[in-house]
């Protein structure tokens, strides 16, 4: 919620959409044009140069960059969102030239930042301590669960035939890069079953699966068959946001062993759906 007390100025690329529905009254929006240059520039531009002009033309108390991406000059105060140190602490994530470069600037620029928001005392941890910022300056706000769009306890029959769910399951929902742990998942799923875990507790293993098989987005369909599980793995696709109370209330458990997460939204939401949750202290 906005505080009335206190004016907002919403400043976007004039080419980026807006709808009624993404502008939480009252505020006034500020349009500002991208420079013709390729994407990646265009984008560096604004960033690093048109947002903080805006900023010293509206005369702003405070500048707020709700991701990571603060500009090196600030002429009025700034604070920045970081939600987590990912392309930073984990390899895989750091990309090419281009991207790493685009990374070191923007924690150079975070350290010069009037304060730092994040989403967990973990990110606060990884914060102070990789970007070298006074734990003071780096305040964690947690995020909280979407409105339930399901009632606990209500009827999940449409949503079982909708995505042909076993009656019994274990449930992933997320991603499919290799930070997510997958393989992980469809190791204990296979060692549960060889310890004698009950078989008609199926594996549904929900979203978008990865349009190629890379070591950053292993396939599950192949690593299910790798392990000789995939007739026991139910792969449900991609899932309507309305859909994912009762996707989590329908589990005999949430499994969610990453290997890193700022926050880790899934568990919040599982256990808000009345899920039980295994995860990793990862």
């Amino acid at each position: 919620r906005l505080n009335p007390a206190h004016e907002f100025t919403l400043l976007i690329p004039s080419q980026a959409p807006l709808h009624a529905a993404d502008q939480p009254p009252p505020h006034s929006v500020t349009l500002a044009p991208l420079p013709a240059l390729p994407k990646a520039l265009a984008k560096l531009f604004w960033e690093q140069v048109t947002v903080p002009w805006m900023a010293r033309r509206l005369d702003a108390d405070v500048l707020f960059a709700p991701y990571w991406a603060a500009p090196f000059w600030q002429p009025v105060p700034t604070v920045v969102t970081v939600h987590d140190l990912i392309p930073l602490l984990l390899p895989a994530y750091r990309g090419g030239l281009q991207n790493r470069l685009y990374t070191g600037l923007v924690a150079r620029t975070a350290r010069r930042c009037a304060a730092i928001l994040t989403v967990s005392e973990a990110s606060k941890r990884d914060i102070v301590a990789h970007l070298a910022v006074p734990p003071a300056r780096v305040t964690a706000v947690h995020h909280g669960p979407n409105a339930p769009t399901a009632p606990l306890g209500g009827d999940l029959a449409p949503i079982r035939e909708k995505y042909h769910l076993p009656a019994r399951y274990f449930l992933y929902l997320g991603g499919f890069d290799v930070r997510k742990n997958v393989t992980g998942i469809l190791a204990a799923y296979k060692r549960y079953l060889e310890r004698g875990g009950d078989p008609a507790v199926r594996l549904v293993l929900a979203g978008k699966l990865p349009d190629k098989d890379t070591p950053f987005f292993p396939d599950p369909r192949r690593l299910a068959a790798e392990m000789g599980v995939l007739e026991q793995v139910h792969f449900t696709g991609w899932v309507a946001e309305e859909d994912k109370p009762a996707l989590y209330a329908g589990a005999v458990a949430f499994l969610f062993p990453s290997r890193y997460e700022g926050f880790g939204m899934m568990v919040l939401e599982a256990m808000a759906a009345g899920a039980p949750v295994i995860t990793s202290s990862n």
